[in-house]
């Protein structure tokens, strides 16, 4: 399609050269013309052919409407014409698409209703840890994706800028709404400092609601407009973490607190406190609910914005104590009494105006909930101080003059509360510099504005979008072609639509429309709008994108702008540039004794003597600029990525889709445009250097190696730079078609190498980034082959060593071991025989003593008792009349031979009885007689006792004490006591 449009250009040039040149040979012969009228013909067939041909491309792609949908990516429709892209849209929004890429960009439909499972925290994680996002169906979360990405990026880490743009009610806020919440969910899943990062991710959301509350509102094309732009920076730290946050706002529409457009509302937050308050609250901030309130028009609506619960929470997490937002809601409050406040002209002309009937009432309730004194409030409203020279006279306002002022009081409020607002947003989530070192940028501003009476605040949004335009035109449409034809591709310029000239309109030197304007508003005389547009036509009737109708009573100007033609009504305009505030009422907010209040204009003296010297004022349009100004700074110094937010239908009802509508966005914007440069361009362009440096290691060449050295020679060589990149794009190319080379004959699509730089298509991005992580991984293979070869040789190493060492020590400890065993056995041997042969003497000298008084008591019948033997032991037998003491060896005998005898023994300790027993044990016979021992069964026993037809024996002591205590152990010897009684018997 594009070779097609490019010869039809071609012979359209042809054409108009040989027109030019019919003048110069009007005396030349006939046959002369006759070519020329000939060269027209074939000329006019050619262009019809074309057109045919054209046309019949189109119904062929159109032809088959069942696919349509199927088309994620606008460059792969052909041809590219506005009809085939309209067509494309409607059939992916009927089939509920909302997301299509038109090449560098992303195009969103407003569905107008809510798609919850499109953005649930799942398909989050799945964009976010997918390798290629791309792959995946369009979605503004592969844009996050994308920049998410890039912060530490592929080639060179940049910061980046989401910009979003549209009509407004195309669904800008719902987009960036997503976007903060895409980036505080995937930008926080670290384990490390939990409870930071959730403090930081809570208060990056909340900054949404309370931020929408205060400054958005509902507009004839928007229920949820914002009334201001806002570019938000989330600050990551350098493991792309989100550390941190920061708001920037520009041109608020203040004057929308007293003053809303026919079927528009005032800002969200007045509607929350009527319908969210409590009964409590109510009386705090003296709103009855039978109470009307002239700026709250269309209170009967409910939309969903209206939660109070939703916003408290926020401002909650924000860290905004109950103190602070009690006064924060008593001011609001203040300003709804303030707007029920009507002033009646004065009886006497040099007497102030009156208050109506209930008036006074409301006054009063806003001078209480302002904190200031009444008397000082309405003599700022009603009364001005004019300067003469040193001395101030006082002079009464008319009736139109106080209700100007009454306005001005709610605006410059509200301006400064909302300021406050933001800086405590920033001050809240905002880190310090030291802790963040990349950001990603998010701006969403007021859309283009076109209502049936347009003023100051919709010329600077439409002026605000025109920047945009630009910079999108300059980034992507025109920055890239020029860069095209210097790098030396062969490239054909595709026309665009360039809104210099409207720029140059408004802002341009020496003259334009906010020069004239700021001029105008510096003279100290009263606004002539009919005057101001005569200058305006007299200065910038060159210009062909203003214009003016002439039968129109009321003095305006019309600006072409490249969304469509606007007209802007010129009373009132000066008046709202100049923005005065009296000083009378910064005196009076000044005396608050409200602290917020208060502090909201502590310095307002320096502003009001600043507001006093025509030379010194700061205009509105003059600190939009200014701020406007940074804000393209800041985008420039980014990478931007695009979402174009279009608005199916003007009347915002779900699932409609009108074509005219849209096709005249598509045309503003530019979006075809950008699809043919997409689908013919490169979107990705590297320096040489810096593709070396990344990509060199795939042609393993030394050249990327000396590139890292300070000062090389080869980095201003741009030829050999060139041939190495060549060769590594020549191993990629020929890995995906062997035949692919770089060479011109080829005409290769997906990359060129220019003077300096290598331009790229993305799927050859891919290509290199596969290509270089293989690459990687060979070489990190290699790597961990060697350092494990080289891990398990000093292993093997430190093995032997420690074996080594190990032997030596235990040979040494067996050998110190076994001399302490051999040294405990020698001792212990020695001490077991001295005690053995110890023992053994002791047996045999008591076995002599026990055979010598076995000899001496055999001579005598009834022999006298020793009185040792007395001592050691006793027996009674039951033969004797009397206790017989005897000795304790016969006992044995007398067990022999009286098997009946019942022997009592009497012993004191365990051990000695179970020695006694053991004495006894020997000689007994099985079943003849039995034992017992008298201290468990019958008592001790005395030896005085007399028998009663039994024998009891006492026998404190064993006779022998050694005999059976022989050290070694005889099986077959009897020993001791038995021993005696077996040889006497």
């Amino acid at each position: 399609m594009a070779n097609v449009k490019q010869q039809l250009l071609s012979r359209n040039k042809e054409v108009s050269t040989v027109n030019g040149s019919e003048g110069e040979k009007a005396g030349r012969p006939n046959r002369q013309k006759e070519k020329v009228h000939g060269l027209k013909d074939r000329t006019q067939d050619l262009r019809k052919s074309l057109n045919d041909s054209l046309e019949g491309d189109i119904r062929d792609f159109l032809i088959n409407e069942a696919e349509l949908h199927t088309y994620d990516d606008l460059t792969k429709v052909n041809p590219v014409t506005p009809s085939t892209v309209l067509k494309c849209l409607q059939a992916r929004y009927s089939a509920k698409v909302f997301y299509t890429h038109a090449g560098c960009t992303l195009v969103a439909l407003n569905p107008f209703q809510p798609i919850p499972h499109l953005y649930s925290l799942d398909v989050m994680r799945e964009y976010h840890t997918a390798p290629q996002p791309q792959e995946f169906k369009p979605h503004i979360f592969i844009v996050a994706e994308e920049a998410y990405r890039n912060v530490q990026g592929q080639v060179e880490p940049m910061n980046q800028s989401l910009v979003v743009s549209g009509e407004s009610g195309a669904g800008k806020t719902w987009t960036s709404r997503c976007l903060m919440k895409y980036y505080a969910t995937v930008a926080t899943s670290s384990q490390k400092c939990q409870d930071t990062v959730e403090k930081i991710e809570r208060r990056v959301l909340d900054s949404n609601p309370v931020m929408e509350a205060f400054g958005n509102a509902c507009t004839l094309r928007n229920s949820n407009s914002s009334r201001f732009g806002k570019y938000i920076q989330l600050q990551l730290n350098g493991s792309q973490l989100l550390v941190g946050a920061s708001v920037q706002t520009y041109l608020l529409e203040k004057t929308r607190v007293a003053f809303q457009a026919p079927t528009e509302r005032n800002f969200h937050i007045f509607y929350q406190m009527m319908k969210g308050a409590t009964e409590k609250q109510r009386l705090e901030w003296m709103l009855p609910s039978e109470q009307d309130f002239a700026w709250l028009p269309h209170a009967e609506k409910t939309l969903e914005e209206d939660c109070l619960r939703e916003t408290v929470e926020a401002m909650i997490n924000l860290g905004i104590d109950e103190g602070k937002r009690t006064q924060v809601f008593r001011i609001l409050a203040g300003l709804l009494q303030l707007g029920n406040v009507y002033f009646s002209p004065a009886s006497e002309e040099a007497q102030p105006c009156d208050l109506d009937g209930h008036s006074k009432g409301f006054l009063q309730k806003a001078a209480d909930l302002l904190q200031v004194p009444l008397d000082e409030l309405q003599s700022c409203l009603t009364v001005r101080t004019l300067l003469a020279g040193k001395q101030s006279v006082l002079k009464p306002c008319s009736q139109s003059e106080c209700g100007v002022r009454r306005d001005c009081l709610a605006k410059v409020i509200y301006a400064q509360l909302f300021d406050w607002l933001v800086t405590f947003i920033n001050n809240s989530m905002c880190a310090d510099s030291s802790m963040w070192c990349n950001f990603i940028g998010l701006l969403d501003v007021y859309g283009f504005e076109c209502f049936l009476l347009n003023n100051l605040e919709q010329l600077c949004i439409n002026y605000a979008n025109e920047k945009l335009q630009q910079h999108f035109v300059a980034h992507y449409l025109k920055a890239q072609q020029e860069e095209y034809v210097t790098e030396g591709l062969q490239w054909s310029f595709i026309r665009y639509q360039d809104n210099q000239g409207c720029l140059d309109l408004i802002e341009g030197s020496p003259s334009s429309i906010f020069s004239l304007l700021n001029e105008e508003c510096r003279l100290n005389r009263a606004s002539d709008a009919k005057q101001f547009r005569v200058r305006l036509q007299k200065e910038l009737s060159d210009n062909a994108s203003i214009s003016w109708d002439k039968l129109s009573k009321e003095p305006h100007f019309t600006v072409a702008h490249y969304a469509g033609n606007v007209s802007y009504q010129i009373e009132g305009m000066m008046e709202k540039n100049k923005d005065p505030v009296p000083p009378e009422i910064i005196s009076v907010l000044q005396k608050s004794q409200d602290s917020l209040l208060h502090s909201l204009f502590a310095d307002g003296d320096r502003e009001s003597e600043g507001s006093r010297g025509h030379s010194k004022v700061v205009t509105v349009v003059s600190k939009f600029k200014n701020s406007l100004e940074s804000l393209m700074k800041i985008l420039h110094s980014t990478t931007p990525h695009y979402t174009r937010c279009i608005k199916p239908n003007p009347e915002c009802r779900p699932l409609t889709f009108k074509k005219e509508e849209v096709i005249a966005q598509l045309e503003a914007c530019g979006i075809v445009e950008t699809i043919n440069i997409s689908a013919a361009g490169f979107p990705i362009r590297i320096p040489y250097g810096s593709f070396l440096q990344r990509y060199g290691l795939i042609a393993n060449t030394r050249l990327t190696a000396r590139m890292n050295r300070a000062n090389s020679p080869e980095m201003s060589d741009q030829a050999v730079l060139g041939s190495a990149v060549e060769d590594v794009l020549n191993l990629v190319l020929k890995r995906r078609a062997p035949n692919s080379t770089l060479s011109p004959d080829d005409n290769n699509s997906l990359v060129h190498c220019g003077r300096t730089k290598v331009f790229l298509t993305h799927s050859l991005l891919e290509m290199l980034e596969e290509h270089r992580n293989r690459v990687r991984s060979q070489k990190a293979f290699c790597i961990q082959c060697c350092w494990r070869r080289y891990q398990t040789r000093q292993r093997n190493l430190r093995t032997r060593a420690a074996t080594r060492l190990q032997a030596g020590v235990r040979s040494w400890l067996v050998r110190r071991e076994i001399k302490r065993w051999h040294k405990a056995a020698s001792i212990i041997q020695t001490t077991w025989r001295r005690w053995r042969a110890w023992m053994d003497a002791l047996a045999e000298a008591e076995l002599d003593d026990a055979e010598d008084f076995m000899e001496n008591e055999a001579s005598s019948v009834l022999p006298k008792l020793d009185p040792l033997l007395k001592e050691r032991g006793s027996v009674q037998l039951s033969s004797i009349q009397e206790p017989v003491l005897v000795r304790g060896w016969p006992i044995g005998l007398a067990m022999a031979s009286a098997p009946s005898v019942t022997v009592s023994l009497t012993a004191t300790g365990f051990q000695r009885i179970m020695s006694m027993m053991a004495c006894l044990k020997s000689p007994f016979r099985l079943g003849g007689y039995k034992v017992k021992t008298n201290q468990f069964d019958q008592g001790v026993a005395s030896i005085r006792a007399q028998p009663r037809g039994s024998i009891k024996m006492h026998l404190q002591r064993s006779p022998l004490l050694y005999a059976d205590m022989h050290p070694v152990h005889k099986t077959d010897v009897v020993t001791g006591l038995n021993q005696i009684l077996l040889e006497r018997t």
